[in-house]
């Protein structure tokens, strides 16, 4: 039988630092996400609910132009501009999807930062699950959400009105 070595004679185990590529890399998703959080602050949420879109000129949504109902996108944008305003509420309310994305745009934000400064890896702990629960959990949600979306439009109670 053999004896546990005692701590202090274990080897020092330093975690592994990311490469400048990979760093370089993980600072423009950091900065793309910050992007996408500041234009969201740039726009005013439609109180329909849905248009904040033609806001950066983008076309109305041709979907619910030719079908009548919100398309599963629909409400993204207005759901980013007010959960940018801090108003969860509204966000979540208007598109419940768009919610869930605002918030991991966020976290992509603050990890790709730390991994660009620090230089550990953070995003080793998504390969922690296989890839289809977060695909899964995602489609998942999307549809949901879509769902939601199709009952409070035709209820007539779609939008957040201040």
């Amino acid at each position: 039988m053999t004896e546990p070595v005692p701590a202090i004679f274990s080897p020092i185990v330093t975690p592994a630092r990311n490469s400048w590529p990979i760093r370089f890399v993980a600072l423009l998703a950091s900065a793309a996400s910050l992007w996408v959080l500041i234009l969201a602050t740039r726009l005013t949420p439609s109180p329909d609910g849905l248009g904040t879109h033609t806001q950066l000129g983008l076309p109305p949504c041709a979907f619910y132009q030719n079908f009548g109902i919100p398309c599963p996108t629909c409400g993204m944008t207005t759901s980013f501009a007010w959960f940018v305003r801090g108003n969860l509420a509204a966000s979540f309310y208007v598109q419940p999807m768009g919610t869930v994305l605002a918030a991991l745009n966020v976290l992509v934000f603050w990890a790709g930062l730390y991994e660009a400064l620090v230089g550990r890896a953070l995003h080793r702990l998504i390969l922690l699950l296989p890839g289809q629960y977060y695909v899964l959990t995602l489609a998942g949600g999307g549809i949901v959400a879509w769902f939601w979306k199709i009952f409070i439009h035709t209820r007539g109670i779609d939008g957040w009105r201040i």
